[in-house]
């Protein structure tokens, strides 16, 4: 229940992240949060539920303050990974482990 909450929220909000590609030297991503790592060929950010990772040539960042940021370079590829939730982390740390039933025991 508090999943579907979440998402409705997200969507009403407009938190997810969105993406708009122009062609291989520009890109702009709404909602971005925090810029992770950044040199000029490659750029993690996190935004939304989102790790994206931007690899290319001559990359540079603009607008950040904006909530939203512009890339732009020679972009070669785009990779996006699921960031894993606040609670799921901490019982991770504490080493409790949610059994989905498909484990090797």
């Amino acid at each position: 229940m508090f999943e579907w909450f979440a998402e409705f929220a997200r969507e009403t909000l407009y938190l997810n992240t969105s993406i708009h590609i122009s062609g291989n030297n520009e890109l702009i991503i709404d909602n971005c949060r925090r810029i992770e790592e950044y040199n000029e060929v490659y750029m993690r950010l996190v935004s939304g539920g989102l790790y994206i990772s931007i690899h290319g040539n001559d990359l540079r960042a603009f607008d950040f303050r904006t909530g939203g940021l512009v890339i732009r370079g020679n972009i070669e590829k785009i990779e996006f990974t699921e960031r894993r939730s606040r609670h799921e982390s901490e019982d991770t740390k504490s080493g409790k482990s949610k059994r989905t039933g498909k484990e090797a025991i």
